[in-house]
């Protein structure tokens, strides 16, 4: 089937590593205390899209570190136009790449936006969670472009598999992308790289190290606010869990086609990594190296969800009309 040219569909794979990178990076960010590292809250555009009023940072570390994520953020946007230009260009007949694209490219100017916002509202965590979640969204977006641009999948029939089945791939996505918010606003409440910054204050510490339990109990919800915070990214995690090895294990026993039954074996792995990974999280003291491998875990996660759920279906083919008129676009 024609497809778009191997460069297209190597800038959209680079793109998924480097928007999975920077989701990494922006948890090293926030671990390290580098969110203001450019300038304080209220500082307008001395601190964004400045840094501390310089184009490029001088040498305090929390400044370089905030400005790497930021480069890091321009050569993806940088990367997501590329995409969303080559496809209209060059690939128009491929309607869902070109609107997955142009999709894209509107979302990365919002999240550079939010990402502003964020830094002069001084990390609310309400704003660190948006952010967190269009971070998401985009990770989706491009893992779907570059999936639909493969010669091999286009036009394929995808497996044969009942209605429920794609509704608990849906689900498990879904559950997966709550618990990772549900996290990044946990996450904001540590003020991390804030003036009023206290080791504790955070709803990380609210329930001290106790897991399951919390507070001598499995969900005391009502005892305070930051419990509750702990709490509900913890019900989730049990959704999400219990859902996710669910369809994990279905599509292992239907042997649905290859690329599911691979992507639902590294998905048991990658989720009991990151049971542990969070439970240790609450056990022992916070190691920033933990915090950091528990984000990139979760983001691996929806990753993987995200592509069982699109193996599921079916990336048109072009309109004949249309192919014929794009002789560029061929296959490898």
């Amino acid at each position: 089937m024609p497809a778009p040219a191997p460069s297209f569909r190597k800038l959209a794979l680079a793109t998924v590593v480097l928007t999975f990178v920077l989701i990494v990076i922006g948890g090293i960010v926030r671990v390290s205390g580098s969110g203001l590292g450019c300038g304080p809250a209220g500082s307008g555009f001395h601190g964004w899209p400045f840094c501390n009023g310089d184009v490029v940072p001088g040498v305090d570390l929390n400044a370089i570190i905030e400005y790497v994520h930021r480069v890091v953020a321009a050569a993806v946007g940088l990367m997501m136009f590329a995409l969303a230009w080559l496809a209209w260009r060059r690939y128009p007949e491929h309607r869902g790449i070109a609107w997955a694209s142009l999709a894209a490219a509107v979302l990365v100017v919002l999240q550079g936006v939010l990402g502003g916002v964020v830094v002069e509202e001084n990390l609310e965590e309400e704003l660190v969670a948006a952010h967190l979640a269009l971070a998401m969204l985009l990770l989706g977006l491009v893992i779907y472009i570059w999936r639909a641009s493969r010669p091999e999948v286009i036009g394929a029939e995808p497996p044969q598999t009942s209605a429920g089945f794609r509704r608990l791939a849906w689900a498990a996505s879904i559950l997966i992308l709550g618990t990772i918010i549900a996290g990044g606003y946990m996450a904001g409440t540590q003020k991390y790289g804030r003036a009023d910054y206290q080791l504790g204050d955070g709803a990380h510490h609210a329930c001290g190290k106790e897991f399951p339990t919390c507070n001598g109990d499995f969900l005391p919800f009502g005892q305070a606010r930051l419990v509750d915070i702990h709490l509900t990214h913890r019900v989730f995690v049990y959704l999400a869990s219990a859902i996710v090895l669910w369809l994990a294990i279905a599509a292992i026993r239907r042997r649905l086609s290859e690329p599911v039954t691979k992507l639902a074996g590294v998905t048991v792995v990658a989720l009991v990594a990151q049971l542990l990974v969070g439970a240790l999280n609450v056990w022992l003291d916070e190691y920033e190296l933990l915090i950091v491998t528990h984000l990139a875990l979760g983001t691996l996660l929806w990753a993987l969800c995200v592509a069982i759920t699109l193996n599921l279906y079916r990336v048109p083919a072009p309109a004949p009309a249309a192919v014929g008129s794009r002789p560029e676009a061929v296959s490898a």
